[in-house]
């Protein structure tokens, strides 16, 4: 089963506990981070725990609605956005992997949009998610 690798509804992860679990990709997880908040100075970030299934995840909203959340695993992360179909026509106009493209059309679509999952264990798709990051805040 695909879920964090904080499975203890009692323990909230910590910088260091983090830092420790996600390894060489934390440095990744923490320049996302870092970017939301250099194009959302007032963006908010919080642990939730949805539940045994899911574990914890780490949310970064506006007043709104969820920007961004990324799923701590062992040794590297997943971040997970959710689209409407204007941001889905913008991000097919953009140089954007097709690998991402192939995500959002295979995505099923509910109420608040479509939304994708994404692994990621180094810098390789950085410039794609602050892109995606981009088209969200706009």
């Amino acid at each position: 089963m695909d879920t964090s690798i904080f499975d203890d509804k009692n323990n909230a992860p910590w910088e260091s506990t983090l830092t420790e679990a996600l390894g060489d990709s934390y440095g990744v997880w923490k320049n996302i981070r870092d970017y939301v908040y250099q194009k959302h100075s007032k963006a908010i970030e919080e642990w939730k725990f949805p539940g045994v299934k899911y574990g914890w995840s780490f949310w970064l909203k506006d007043k709104k609605r969820v920007i961004i959340y990324l799923l701590p695993r062992d040794k590297y992360f997943k971040i997970s956005m959710v689209f409407g179909k204007r941001a889905i026509e913008e991000i097919m106009l953009t140089d954007i992997s097709a690998e991402i493209k192939e995500l959002l059309v295979a995505a099923k679509v509910y109420a608040e949009g479509c939304g994708i999952r994404i692994d990621v264990r180094d810098e390789s798709q950085l410039n794609d998610i602050k892109k995606l990051i981009d088209i969200k805040l706009t």
